[in-house]
């Protein structure tokens, strides 16, 4: 394997793990905290259980990502030297004060796990809540450092030196805030439907019912924030991705030619030999309203730049077109759990509805996956847009394919390990978790 292709096909697999990680890390400690909250409010000891359940899948996963986080933070030296070099200086910032929001995530949980009858019941609810507040912070800080690579600014390039350097400005770069947002709801989204489908497979086992069904309903609430918001916040990113990147759009969209009054393309096959796309239905005019509000704006085309600058048009365009896909039908599927639940009561305990939510388990993560990767490839083949090739970013150390069979290794060691964990701990919820349970106030008796 190349050496340019095994370092980026190593950072492509170390970020597509630890999103996952991090997005549940971003997310899973508001449930615990609302979970807790229910729990305060009406003393309820399944919440309770349901709570306790939720904090131990919490810290596991947070350990997990702290690992995964740790490995990528080394690959960003290591594999890429010629970008840290000057990079480092510019958005050291981010990873700075995401290192400070890890610390305190991790004081948090501590403080959370072990402070059960201990600490005064709001302040110990606050430390969960805390747990959340700072994953997500963490979560924002990283996508700060990264929409710095599509949206470089806080500094002078001059003669090849990057010079006047203003790191707040760094920071809080052009694609910072739409990134942020779209990554943020999207985490919700994910987290929420991936949770939901889990206990909705344990209610349709008729395991545990009450404990998984309060379970369920808290999980699809989270989700359908996600999911609905979604649209919302990728329309703002889609229209900053316009403004700053326009080669990205044309590639998502696999739009050859610039024209006004642009047809939004759904499916469809990219040729870029011929430069033309296949078997695409189109919908005239529906691109340009989307970019500018406007169903007559001129929207460029792949045309319009330099051969050499084209992103992977087909990579993008299918990336895109996944991230659409599964993105509705999970706001299909919100429909039809508002309409259950407002005017069709019955539904909500009915095996297809459950069915649903577990086939659509992996959904959310897919959807990420696929949006993370119209980020990444859509800016190649700069690794600092506009600036810096990402060929002349890596690291001309010889031998990095073995360096990627072994992380690809330590990648699904740690998702074996996380799997049977995670396993282990839906197993304990009769013994542990769930107070309704005869195993579980056996196991009180005894101890």
């Amino acid at each position: 394997m190349d050496d340019f292709i095994a370092a980026r096909a190593q950072m492509a697999l170390s970020l597509g793990f630890h999103i996952i990680f991090s997005c549940v890390g971003m997310v899973m400690p508001f449930l615990m905290a609302f979970a807790h909250w229910k729990y305060l409010k009406t003393n309820n000891e399944v919440y309770k259980g349901l709570t306790k359940a939720w904090s131990k899948g919490v810290a596991i996963l947070f350990a997990t990502g702290a690992v995964s986080g740790t490995m990528l933070s080394f690959e960003l030296g290591l594999l890429w030297p010629g970008f840290m070099k000057h990079a480092g200086p510019i958005f050291g910032m981010p990873f700075s004060l995401e290192g400070t929001a890890f610390f305190i995530e991790a004081i948090a949980i501590g403080f959370f796990l072990y402070g059960w009858e201990r600490f005064n019941k709001w302040f110990h609810w606050f430390c969960g809540f805390l747990v959340g507040v700072s994953g997500l912070a963490s979560g924002i800080l990283v996508v700060a450092a990264n929409s710095w690579m599509n949206s470089p600014t806080g500094f002078d390039y001059i003669n090849g030196q990057y010079l006047n350097i203003d790191p707040i400005k760094a920071m809080f770069n052009d694609a910072w805030f739409p990134q942020a947002l779209h990554m943020t709801v999207a985490a919700f989204c994910a987290t929420g439907f991936a949770v939901a489908g889990v206990h909705a497979f344990m209610i349709m086992r008729k395991r545990n019912i009450e404990f998984h069904t309060k379970a369920f309903r808290i999980a699809v609430g989270f989700a359908l924030i996600g999911a609905f918001g979604a649209p919302l916040s990728g329309d703002v990113a889609a229209k900053s991705v316009a403004e700053r990147q326009p080669i990205k759009l044309a590639a998502m969209e696999a739009h050859f030619e610039t024209e006004k009054g642009a047809s939004f393309i759904v499916g469809g096959i990219p040729d870029e030999d011929k430069e033309e796309v296949k078997y695409a239905v189109k919908i005239p005019k529906v691109l340009s309203f989307l970019v500018s509000n406007d169903f007559n704006a001129e929207v460029k085309g792949l045309k319009d730049f330099p051969r050499d600058e084209w992103p992977p048009v087909a990579v993008v365009h299918y990336a895109f077109q996944i991230m659409i896909f599964f993105g509705v039908v999970m706001i299909g599927i919100g429909v039809i759990y508002l309409y259950s639940f407002f005017f069709r009561k019955e539904w909500l305990n009915k095996n297809w509805l459950l069915k649903t939510f577990l086939i659509a388990t992996p959904f959310g993560y897919i959807a990420l996956e696929a949006g993370w990767t119209v980020t990444e490839v859509g800016r190649q083949p700069w690794i600092i847009y506009g600036i810096m090739r990402t060929v002349d970013a890596v690291t001309p150390m010889p031998g990095i394919q073995y360096s990627f069979y072994f992380f690809t290794a330590i990648f699904i060691s740690l998702s074996m390990i996380l799997i049977f964990l995670l396993r282990r701990q839906i197993q304990m919820v009769p013994k542990l978790y769930d107070p309704t349970d005869p195993q579980f106030n056996d196991k009180n008796k005894k101890s």
